[in-house]
Parts: structure tokens; C-alpha cells; sequence
């Protein structure tokens, strides 16, 4: 069993780190750069800086030594355009197409933007030809591959020579060469601290939008959605199984034709139009149920109920091709012959070798529902994990999104990961050998 246990863990792991290099090259590489899209028109350079800095957006991907800067203003010339924010022109450089022609007595001037102090800079240079770069009183003359590093952060930087610009960026070093974005994502999963407790955890650091903790919206959002989502999931399992035990045990019959009419019906109506129609009815017209807000037991009725209702069917129908596919088997006719009252036979023997396929389908339903019914949450005023995820898609708030992405993955591994032990539990026919 210690084995196993151990064989599972370690390919949960795999499955996490899958999971996190996945959502690190979703949010960090195919979004594209944080600031353009919060920050709005014309922002000011410190405050693209700085917030870069605060999401780690501006350190290399995986490995490096220096990351991006707005210190001064980089510029890319193969734009055809005459106007380059913060960047001066001396003399007429042409602008065209496949670059900027400069030409002898020509210079193009980088103002610094604002002061980082005790800091290099590093300056890269794409083109051809000869350059040397002017700080002050001091010139430096540009190596072959381009780039230079310049021991201060003089006022202004002018670049000199002849030929075609194409591009000038400009860095700041890291603190170490893996000071790059991937270890910064992969810190806000796990931190080794030297002090007790010696471990931080989905420290995400601060929403976007708010600039709250990322942590704290999380615990506070768990605890509406545990409080609506698992009385759903216990209601749907109990009211599933019960429906098809009756539906099992009187195949064939009226009954079990109108159970299962009942159940297809909860399936094949919309989710949205039993909200809707909710509250109206319960709490519009009737006036019996608050339809919207976080408050005592009241406001959690209607939204479990729907949940039940709509889960129940989907339910009901999987479990009862389940105890239909039992209720053939040999154990269940000797049971029968031994004159076992129908209660003992169906709960003590039919469930208890079913329960596997059960397991499994909770196991499934239940990750979805921790992490909160979008709907639910959204039309009844739930501050749920699902309300958090809605208002943060609709803030383009990144770094919530990821935040909800990378928890439930955690929570669907150990859940998974609970449902292959218990197997061993629910039913001992199950070896737990070494090919498991």
C-alpha cells in the first residue's frame, strides 16, 4: 500500500508540474505584456516599470542575467514612422521600412526617464554599421555583437555612427542568472522559508485591479462556495443513488418509468432557466427566498436546491445502469434466497459492491463543484471562488485567473489521487499491485 501510495504521489507531482508549465506559457507567454492591457493609455514609463517589476513580467523567461527596462526610452525603427516617443533626433536620419539611416553627424538621444540607482545598464544595439554611444563627457564605442554595458545611468545617452538602426533596447541585471519568470511563477506555488512555518504556499501575490491579496480573496472565497457546493454534491448523491435503488428495484414498472422521465427531464433543462425561473417563482412571487447576497441559511436554500435538482437526474440515470448491471449477479440471487429483508439486500450488498463506480463519479463532480458553479454564484450574489473567477475575466485580471486555474488543478490531482486509494477500501477485490 506504502508503495502505491507512493507510485500515485509521484505521478501527481508530474501532473502538477504538466499543469503549472502549462499556465506558466498561457499567462506569462501568450498573454502578451501585463501593462499595455491594465495601465490603460499613455502610462507613464516608472509606472510600466514598476508594475512589471511587482508581476516579475519583466525578467527573462527561463534563464539570464539581465531583464527589460524602461529606464530609457527603447525604441524599434523598422516602423517607418518619424515620431519615437522619447527619443530625440540630431541631424535627418531617414526613416524607412527596414530601419532608421543614419548618417555621418547624425545622432539619436535616449532621455532617462527616471533614476534606479547602484545599477548598470545595458544597452543592445540591432543594425548595421558603427556605433558608439555618448554618456556625458564619456563615449563608448559599441563591440561587434552590439551591446555594451554602461556602469551608471547617465541623464541622457546619444547614439552616433553610420549606418541602418534597427532596433535599441535597453536592461537592468537580475539578481541571479535563474531570476527569471518561471521560478517567480513557480514561488508563488511554493516558498522555502528558514523560519517556522518553513513552507509559504499559493502566495500569488497582489489582484491587479484591487492590488489585494491574492491569498486572502481566496480564503474568503472557498468558504461561500464550500458552504452552497457541498450540500449540492451530498444532496446530489444521496437523492441519485436513492432514486435509482427504486428505480433498480422496480425495473420495468411505472415507477421506474416515472423516475426516470424525472431524470432526464433534470438533465435536459437548462441550468440558467431553473435560475431564472427560481427566482422568480420563489422569490418574486411567492416572496419566500432572497435571490441575491451572502447571509444566514436563508440565502443558501434556493441556490442548493437548484443544484440538487439539476444534478440529481445525470445522477440517478448513471447509478442506475450501475445497480441494473449488479443486480443479475449470483450474490444478489443467493441473498434473496436466504430470505435477506429487500432493504439489507440492496443497501448491505448491491451498494456496497457498486460503490467503485460511484466513487468514481463523485470524484469527478466534486473538484467542479468546490471551485464554484459560475452560474450559481454570479446570479445569486455568491462571493464564491466562481464569483472570483467571473469578476476577474471580466476585470482581465491575470493573475486571479491563474491563481483559480493552478487551484483547481491541485484540488482535481488530490482528489483523483484519493479516489485510486479508496478503491482499495471500497472494494478488496481490487489489488493494489505493482503494475496499479
Amino acid at each position: 500500500m506504502l508503495a502505491y501510495l507512493i507510485r500515485r504521489t509521484g505521478y501527481s507531482v508530474l501532473i502538477i508540474a504538466g499543469v503549472l508549465i502549462l499556465t506558466f506559457l498561457l499567462f506569462r507567454v501568450a498573454a502578451g505584456d501585463p501593462a499595455a492591457a491594465l495601465l490603460g493609455k499613455n502610462p507613464s514609463p516608472e509606472e510600466i516599470e514598476n508594475l512589471r517589476q511587482s508581476l516579475g513580467a519583466d525578467k527573462p523567461l527561463f534563464y539570464g542575467r539581465w531583464k527589460t527596462t524602461e529606464l530609457y526610452p527603447g525604441a524599434d525603427f523598422t516602423k517607418s514612422r518619424t515620431v519615437f516617443p522619447g527619443v530625440t533626433l540630431h541631424g535627418k536620419p531617414e526613416s524607412k521600412e527596414s530601419g532608421l539611416q543614419v548618417r555621418q553627424g547624425d545622432s539619436v538621444c535616449f532621455k532617462r526617464n527616471f533614476l534606479r540607482e547602484n545599477e548598470k545598464i545595458r544597452v543592445r544595439v540591432i543594425g548595421n554599421g558603427q556605433w558608439k554611444l555618448t554618456a556625458g563627457k564619456e563615449e563608448f564605442p559599441f563591440p561587434a555583437n552590439g551591446e555594451l554595458v554602461l556602469p551608471g545611468q547617465p541623464s541622457e545617452l546619444c547614439l552616433t555612427g553610420e549606418g541602418e538602426l534597427r532596433q535599441i533596447r535597453f536592461f537592468r541585471p537580475t539578481r541571479h542568472a535563474f531570476d527569471s519568470q518561471a521560478l517567480a511563477s513557480l514561488k508563488e506555488v511554493i516558498t522555502f522559508k528558514k523560519t517556522f512555518p518553513y513552507v509559504d504556499v499559493f502566495n500569488f501575490g497582489l489582484t491587479l485591479q484591487t492590488r489585494e491579496p491574492i491569498r486572502e480573496r481566496l480564503w474568503r472565497g472557498m468558504w461561500p462556495s464550500l458552504f452552497v457546493m457541498l450540500p449540492i454534491f451530498i444532496g446530489e448523491l444521496i437523492f441519485g443513488i436513492v432514486l435509482a435503488m427504486l428505480s433498480a428495484a422496480t425495473h420495468g414498472t411505472w415507477v421506474d418509468r416515472v423516475i426516470m422521465v424525472i431524470s432526464v427531464a433534470g438533465m435536459s433543462i437548462s441550468y440558467l432557466a431553473l435560475i431564472i425561473f427560481g427566482q422568480w417563482y420563489f422569490g418574486y412571487y411567492l416572496n419566500w427566498l432572497p435571490v441575491w447576497g451572502w447571509g444566514d441559511i436563508r440565502y443558501l436554500l434556493l441556490p442548493v436546491a437548484i443544484g440538487i435538482f439539476s444534478g440529481t437526474g445525470s445522477g440517478a440515470r448513471f447509478y442506475r445502469t450501475v445497480f441494473l448491471n449488479e443486480s443479475g449477479r449470483e450474490y444478489l440471487r443467493t441473498a434473496r434466497a436466504k430470505g435477506l429483508p429487500v432493504w439489507q439486500v440492496y443497501f448491505k450488498h448491491l451498494l456496497k459492491n457498486a460503490l467503485a463506480p460511484i466513487i468514481t463519479r463523485a470524484s469527478t463532480v466534486l473538484p467542479f463543484l468546490f471551485t464554484g458553479s459560475l452560474l450559481l454564484e454570479s446570479f445569486f450574489g455568491i462571493p464564491g471562488l466562481g464569483y472570483e473567477g467571473v469578476n476577474a475575466l471580466n476585470d482581465s485580471d491575470l493573475q486571479m485567473l491563474k491563481a483559480l486555474v493552478i487551484l483547481g488543478a491541485f484540488l482535481f490531482v488530490g482528489i483523483n489521487l484519493i479516489t485510486d486509494l479508496s478503491y482499495a477500501w471500497a472494494d478488496p477485490r481490487m489489488r493494489l499491485n505493482k503494475r496499479s
